[in-house]
């Protein structure tokens, strides 16, 4: 079965010739960055085949790291990069995104008061039909602006969206975050968005297997089908080994081996055009 962890953070510390911006340091997962060999040998240990690379906020719209991974690594990495969309200036760039080897879409992020603010006005309204022509597909950090994402699903039916971390905002830890799965599942109606159920044990503070955690992640599988539904870690976020994140879904949740097969690796990259 083939393993592809849907969301990894690599960064680099901050310097003066590689300095962060001023609101990144807030958000970074731990103080030791993790490289792309260090996340090679991780992977390894826990018997991943491959990893999509999503480069941090903390860095600002930076790609040059995760790029850098896919270059050196190409049969196990691959880049769902940042662009400035509230910039219309780059809609130039959309044309030309998936010729940079290993790019395979885009990560969004709509977390936070400014960026809120900015799907309100319309500050974003290029960047959806520019993406949806140029074939590129998003992940989407957005857990309190789900009816917006589900409005531009509708409007821009070939536009693949994926929503990250359930939409399960950062902050909230058992029946609060799973509470939250009402608000996904009407998105499930659109054929052009799927679910990435990662980073879940660090919504939970039971220990490993989580069972409370078991029925909302069966039912998400239930509601968007095993073909839109992408397992994941944010694995610098972890609250468990990257072993026991793979084996929370081979073994724990009573998932049949073709559902497995899908979550866990295919479905990803049929969907992101990621070739085995």
């Amino acid at each position: 079965m083939l393993i592809v962890d849907a969301q990894v953070h690599i960064w680099a510390s901050h310097t003066p010739a590689r300095p962060w911006p001023a609101d990144g340091f807030g958000r970074v997962h731990c103080a030791e960055p993790l490289t792309a060999d260090a996340l090679i040998g991780r992977m390894d240990e826990a018997g991943l085949d491959r990893a999509i690379i999503v480069p941090p906020s903390w860095e600002g719209e930076r790609n040059d790291l995760a790029l850098d991974a896919a270059r050196r690594y190409p049969d196990r990495f691959a880049v769902m990069g940042r662009l400035d969309h509230s910039n219309p200036a780059n809609a130039a760039r959309l044309a030309d995104w998936k010729q940079q080897p290993g790019m395979l879409g885009i990560r969004v992020t709509f977390t936070g008061e400014r960026f809120q603010k900015g799907l309100a006005e319309g500050v974003f309204d290029w960047f959806w039909p520019a993406a949806e022509k140029a074939g590129i597909s998003l992940m989407i950090s957005a857990s309190d602006v789900l009816p917006v994402i589900a409005g531009i699903a509708e409007r821009h039916p070939g536009l693949r969206i994926v929503i990250d971390h359930l939409a399960i905002k950062t902050t909230a830890r058992d029946a609060e975050a799973f509470a939250a799965l009402d608000r996904l599942y009407p998105l499930a109606k659109y054929p052009n968005v799927a679910a990435k159920a990662s980073a879940l044990p660090s919504f939970s503070t039971e220990p490993y297997p989580y069972p409370a955690m078991h029925p909302h992640i069966r039912r998400v599988v239930d509601t968007f089908g095993p073909a839109r539904v992408f397992w994941g870690t944010d694995l610098t976020r972890l609250q468990c080994s990257y072993r026991q994140a793979v084996t929370l879904f081979t073994e724990e949740l009573g998932l049949s081996e073709s559902d497995k097969e899908l979550i866990m690796g295919k479905g990803i990259c049929d969907w992101l055009g990621w070739r085995v």
